[in-house]
């Protein structure tokens, strides 16, 4: 008693306690996790502009809303690429001072089809009407944010209009372009070269360190500038069944195949409880003892587990089959029975008409125009039945015609009715005329598939809670221990394999081969997380994640793992051609193809338009210095793209004078048509923008 009068006296003081712990953990987690702990009010800036983190967090709340299951990461993307575009461009707007004016805002309106082709907005003859448009606002203030904001979203659109035909404008040709563009196309160059090739020479010879990769991308900057990155590298332990549970749960599916004999406590007595094969309601029986419900489909044999196909589609009734695996359960099935015909397969002429919501119309006819068709079809068809494929080829509007009308397999009532029950109600080899919403349909019965019901049990291979205590006590003694003593030292003495790293950027989500794992992407951005930090993670479905920062790149430029196999085959290149270039050296062509163990090699009126060595590949650099040398010089070593090349110019043929020049002119302007699109991503590149977006726990 006098114990319990010591704890009532105190409770006042314990209850204090506990919530100064609590509330000390939960702002702890706070500051830790995102929600205090950013350095900035604003979500970044781009061009000294700041975007604040109020606006950006309603704007990504928007597209969450809207985007059908998009994840909050996914959605801050969205919104920070456009918020860069819209400022980028709002910038460029501003310096070159495009205004617009009510109308052209009103005309970008129009063209929105809520809008443009709203009934509100539309007259008597079903025009866009700005009075009712106007009006309608006035008398609906509610609606007038919409209006501000989609005006705001016209404007900026009617800006780029007038930017974009800016930019197209200023886009030509001249004719001297047009000349250089002839005299690449029509001069012609032959030649004698020798190629000592860079695959003459093994890789294994010359080495590339990291360190030289670095030099050339930061000699490249542009070329490979990349967002700040992790590499993070990663233990793996499955929360799957172990082999006992395997067993376990194999013995009880053995054990529902015969009767068992249970104690009753409430009579005192043993009862003799019967199995799988010999309960008298299959049914219930499957849903009081499987995972999986009980389902009354027929099923065609190409649609049961393969391995166990042949023999579960030939049970006779009643019989029973496994146990088997099949995915993640073990599994015993009886026979309910077959049924014909449970699938059919068939092809079709389609012949639609006006009226149709058909797209691949071949013709514009009339209803009637169409039957005629289709009986004048099926006619043909039934005097020559090999024939059906090349007419629905040639004839057919629906887009099966590719595969001369067929359908493939499909089940009751997957079509519409007429066509469903043309199918289902004939036997395979039947051609038939049916009408249809889409038109007329010449159809033909080429196949159907028996179906068998089979009343399955499935257990679940699944870890049993003893597995999945181990599972965790192994996790947390490697992530504790791993901290002190080692990541790959611990993962080697427990014999855990380390996975491949995974390269990741703040934004993302995706972790190396285990996909949208936004927790362990955060936490290896977060402020704390330096290298060596280790940190396990509970991933449904998988197990227990235990990663470690093995590297932070703030360098500004890519991975080298990420761009090796792009620039180690150049410094490869590099390396061979100094030791090719080190042989080619004589007084002849002939003396310096057996210098490097080649021979002479001839190539004939090749042009600039088009620098193709046969068999070897584009070799721009060997075709142009072939036209830069007099008629039998030889050039010295030239670096290429497949190799090391001396050529001796044999003789070259200038193209000939012409008088119009507008047709090449023209081949220049069709090829810059696109070059609108690359302003945007050189605003990018020459932008100063600032991310701040993992500050904010997105």
């Amino acid at each position: 008693m006098a114990v319990l009068s010591n704890i009532r006296q105190r409770s006042a003081l314990m209850i204090a306690v506990i919530a100064f712990a609590l509330f000390a953990f939960i702002i702890g987690d706070l500051f830790s996790s995102g929600g205090f702990n950013s350095t900035s009010k604003d979500v970044g800036s781009i061009n000294g502009k700041d975007i604040s983190f109020e606006d950006f967090r309603i704007k990504v709340g928007n597209v969450e809303k809207s985007g059908q299951g998009i994840t909050s990461t996914a959605a801050a993307n969205r919104v920070w690429d456009q918020e860069v575009s819209v400022a980028l461009l709002t910038g460029e707007f501003d310096k070159l001072g495009l205004r617009v004016g009510e109308k052209h805002i009103l005309e970008v309106l129009k063209a929105d089809q809520n809008i443009g082709k709203n009934p509100l907005f539309l007259n008597a003859v079903g025009a866009f009407d700005i009075a009712k448009f106007k009006q309608y606002f006035k008398a609906n203030p509610a609606q007038a944010q919409y209006l501000v904001d989609r005006e705001k979203d016209a404007e900026l659109n009617a800006k780029f209009q007038i930017y974009n035909t800016l930019i197209k404008s200023s886009l030509f040709a001249t004719e001297s372009e047009g000349k250089l563009k002839y005299e690449m196309e029509s001069s012609k160059v032959s030649f004698a070269y020798v190629a000592g090739l860079y695959s003459t020479i093994k890789d294994s010879e010359v080495k590339v360190t990291d360190a030289e990769i670095k030099d050339y991308m930061k000699k490249n900057e542009k070329k490979f500038k990349a967002d700040e990155t992790r590499e993070v590298e990663y233990v793996l332990i499955e929360d799957k069944a172990s082999a006992e549970d395997e067993a376990e749960v194999k013995s009880r599916i053995n054990g529902l195949l015969s009767g068992s004999v249970v104690y009753n406590q409430a009579t005192a007595k043993n009862d003799t409880l019967s199995g799988f094969k010999s309960s008298k309601n299959t049914i219930e029986f499957v849903n009081s003892n499987s995972d999986v419900p009980y389902d009354s489909t027929y099923i065609a044999k190409k649609d049961l587990p393969a391995v166990d196909a042949d023999l579960l589609f030939n049970l006779a009734p009643g019989e029973v089959y496994g146990p088997y695996v099949f995915g993640n359960y073990y599994a015993i099935s009886k026979s309910l029975g077959k049924r014909l015909g449970v699938n059919a397969k068939a092809s079709h002429i389609l012949i639609s008409y006006e009226g149709t919501q058909v797209p691949n119309k071949k013709e514009i006819r009339t209803k009637e125009e169409a039957k005629a068709k289709a009986e004048s079809i099926l006619a043909q068809v039934q005097a020559n039945p090999d024939s059906f494929m090349m007419s629905a080829f040639s004839n057919s509007d629906d887009s099966s015609a590719q595969q001369g009308g067929d359908l493939g397999y499909f089940g009751p009532n997957q079509m519409v009715k007429p066509f469903n029950d043309f199918v289902f109600n004939n036997s395979i080899g039947k051609v038939g005329l049916v009408e249809t919403p889409f038109g007329f349909h010449i159809i033909k019965v080429t196949d159907k598939q028996d179906g068998i019901r089979l009343a399955t049990i499935g257990l679940k291979i699944e870890a049993s809670e003893a597995t999945s205590d181990k599972m965790f006590t192994q996790a947390t003694k490697f992530e504790m221990e791993s901290a002190d003593k080692g990541f790959d030292k611990v993962a080697k003495e427990m014999g855990l394999k380390v996975e491949a790293p995974a390269n990741v950027k703040a934004m993302e989500e995706n972790f190396g081969s285990l996909g949208n794992q936004r927790s362990i992407v955060r936490w290896a951005f977060e402020d704390g997380t330096k290298v060596g930090t280790v940190k396990r993670f509970e991933v449904a479905n998988v197990g227990h994640v235990i990663a470690t920062v093995k590297n932070i790149d703030d360098s500004g430029l890519a991975p080298v793992s990420q761009v090796r196999s792009y620039v180690e085959p150049i410094l490869k290149n590099k390396k061979k051609a100094e030791l090719i270039k080190a042989k080619m050296s004589g007084s002849s062509m002939e003396i310096i193809a057996k210098a490097i163990g080649s021979t002479v090699l001839q190539a004939t009126d090749v042009t600039l338009e088009n620098p193709m060595l046969t068999g070897v590949g584009l070799e721009p650099k060997v075709i142009g210095n072939a036209f830069a040398l007099e008629a039998n010089k030889i050039s010295a070593p030239i670096e290429g793209n497949t190799g090391v090349y001396v050529v001796k110019n044999i003789s070259t043929v200038k193209a000939s004078a012409l008088k119009d020049l507008s047709p090449y002119v023209a081949k220049l302007k069709a090829q810059s048509a696109g070059d609108v699109n690359r302003v945007l991503p050189a605003l990018k590149d020459n932008a100063t923008i600032e991310d701040n977006r993992k500050q904010f726990n997105y």
